[in-house]
């Protein structure tokens, strides 16, 4: 309900700021007048034409998706590859709609304000919503497997970066004497993975060590409906493919594959 209640809010302010920019754009333009020239309801009719298609592009790119982050290069080409993509349809939809053509620096104007309300909305948006999702019962609760240097060095990035995905408990294969890390709690080995799962409910599972556990860990995710995701260090690989979480790279199975 959190996690659609945020998207749908994303969505709604999207749209209102998309046309917000290009209103803007025209008065910057035109003048704070309405142009019989060129008519304000027109264009505006236009600008909600194309919303839609605009934020339908963003969806498709991924950038809507809540744990993704908002300031990585990738997300900021996609945002800029959709705002590039609605100036172009804009133009084309006014001028099958009117038959007529319009200021070329006008579109540059609604260009670059759309492009400059985006970015700073989505990076204000990411770091509100962070907070949300991490409240508790947290929306991505990760259930770690395996205490190693690795997982540590995990916990701490997750925590320092606020990521949406929380640890909320740590599993051991062999047993520590550790009771926590950063707040997380050690519940104890693997025989009480059932038992964690069951009573913390977590949507992921991050593999740490122990290899000979991976098809048990892949088998309970599975049937449990959680998305699997393995350190590559724990198969001696070297980082830098797959998925990715706050900069760190997994390999992942995700149960809707299955």
């Amino acid at each position: 309900m959190r996690r659609t209640f945020l998207l749908l809010c994303w969505l709604a302010t999207d749209i209102a700021l998309f046309i917000a920019a290009y209103a803007v754009a025209y008065f910057l333009r035109v003048g704070f007048i309405v142009s019989t020239d060129f008519p304000l309801d027109k264009y505006m009719q236009t600008a909600l034409i194309v919303a839609p298609f605009w934020i339908g592009t963003m969806l498709e790119l991924g950038i809507f998706r809540l744990t993704r982050i908002q300031g990585s290069r990738k997300n900021l080409t996609h945002i800029l590859f959709s705002c590039v993509l609605a100036s172009a349809l804009f133009t084309l939809t006014y001028y099958f709609l009117h038959n007529n053509f319009f200021s070329r620096l006008l579109l540059v104007y609604a260009g670059l304000i759309n492009l400059g309300f985006t970015i700073v909305w989505h990076l204000a948006f990411d770091s509100w919503q962070r907070k949300v999702l991490r409240k508790n019962p947290a929306a991505y609760p990760v259930l770690i497997v395996g205490l190693n240097r690795e997982a540590e060095r995990l916990i701490d990035l997750l925590e320092d970066k606020q990521s949406p995905f929380k640890p909320v408990a740590i599993l051991d294969g062999q047993g520590t004497s550790k009771t926590e890390v950063r707040g997380v709690p050690v519940l104890g080995k693997l025989n009480k993975l059932e038992e964690v799962i069951k009573n913390l409910k977590p949507s992921h599972l991050i593999q740490c060590s122990h290899l000979e556990h991976t098809i048990n860990l892949m088998s309970v995710c599975r049937q449990h409906k959680m998305t699997y995701l393995l350190l590559p260090s724990v198969l001696g690989a070297v980082e830098g493919y797959g998925e990715q979480i706050e900069g760190k790279s997994f390999i992942k199975a995700d149960h809707e594959s299955w």
